[in-house]
């Protein structure tokens, strides 16, 4: 397949290893592209497993709705559901990064049943990230959420300082050049942004507990979480649960391709009969 839809929405998707193998949906974040998952996808492939990796909302003229409530959890979850329909599938092996991560715990929260196995990069359970920024330091590493929610003036400051805020965060140069000309694009900005300012419109948490095999994946020296909200994410998942903790920071795709692999394939295996 090469897209899917949802009302007014076309979503181009990237269709990568065996046809008829099991599935694995990539979902990057912020301000990702499909191309994150390149390496990962590759060695996926490599093992005998099919991927799927949508372009996000936002991402692209053909699915950037306007409305902030447009991107909120429950209807990013349910473009992984539209996903899973248009390629007729049950379900599959769930994975994001990042804002992706945030979307893929609200689709295993809300559509257990269409998740195979979760993997979560970098991203805390929601309600573990809420209640960490009264608990510890992760309120002021997560000061730029509150700014996100203006109007205009985000676009302003981070198109201005995108690059080098990427390339100081760890990010390869490579990728920083590539994500800041897919962000110079426009009405890009400020789809991508949008996922922050959906925030006020998510407060309907998922499931309290998932209860699907799951692995979070998280980098010690990530510049935007606080190791306390790792420690409550463990809270809320009452299924089968890992933490993988890696010698990295937030980019994990992009700089621990092989690692982040690995931990997708332990978890999409821990579930074979």
């Amino acid at each position: 397949m090469d897209h899917f839809l949802r009302p007014g929405l076309r979503f181009d998707v990237v269709d990568s290893g065996p046809p008829e193998a099991p599935v694995v949906v990539l979902l990057h974040g912020f301000p990702q592209q499909p191309f994150s998952f390149d390496a990962v996808a590759g060695r996926l492939n490599a093992t005998g497993l099919r991927t799927l990796t949508p372009t996000q909302r936002g991402y692209t003229p053909a699915a950037r709705p306007t409305r902030r409530r447009n991107y909120r959890t429950a209807a990013t979850a349910a473009d992984v559901v539209a996903l899973l329909d248009t390629a007729g599938l049950a379900h599959g092996h769930i994975v994001g990064h990042d804002w992706g991560g945030n979307q893929a715990w609200g689709t295993a929260g809300w559509h257990a049943d269409r998740v195979a196995s979760l993997t979560v990069l970098s991203t805390p359970h929601p309600a573990a990230f809420v209640k960490s920024l009264w608990r510890s330091k992760q309120g002021l590493r997560s000061w730029y959420m509150g700014l996100f929610q203006l109007p205009a003036l985000p676009e302003s400051v981070v198109r201005r300082s995108l690059a080098k805020s990427l390339r100081d965060s760890g990010l390869p140069s490579d990728f920083v050049d590539r994500y800041a000309e897919a962000m110079a694009e426009p009405g890009a900005l400020t789809g991508a942004l949008n996922w922050y300012r959906g925030i006020p419109f998510s407060t309907r948490p998922p499931a309290e507990r998932i209860t699907v095999p799951t692995s979070y994946v998280w980098g010690r020296h990530d510049f935007a979480l606080t190791r306390r909200v790792v420690e409550l994410t463990a809270d809320y998942v009452v299924g089968p649960y890992e933490v993988v903790e890696l010698e990295a920071g937030h980019w994990l795709p992009e700089t621990k391709p092989d690692a982040v692999a690995s931990a997708i394939l332990a978890r999409v295996h821990s579930t074979s009969p």
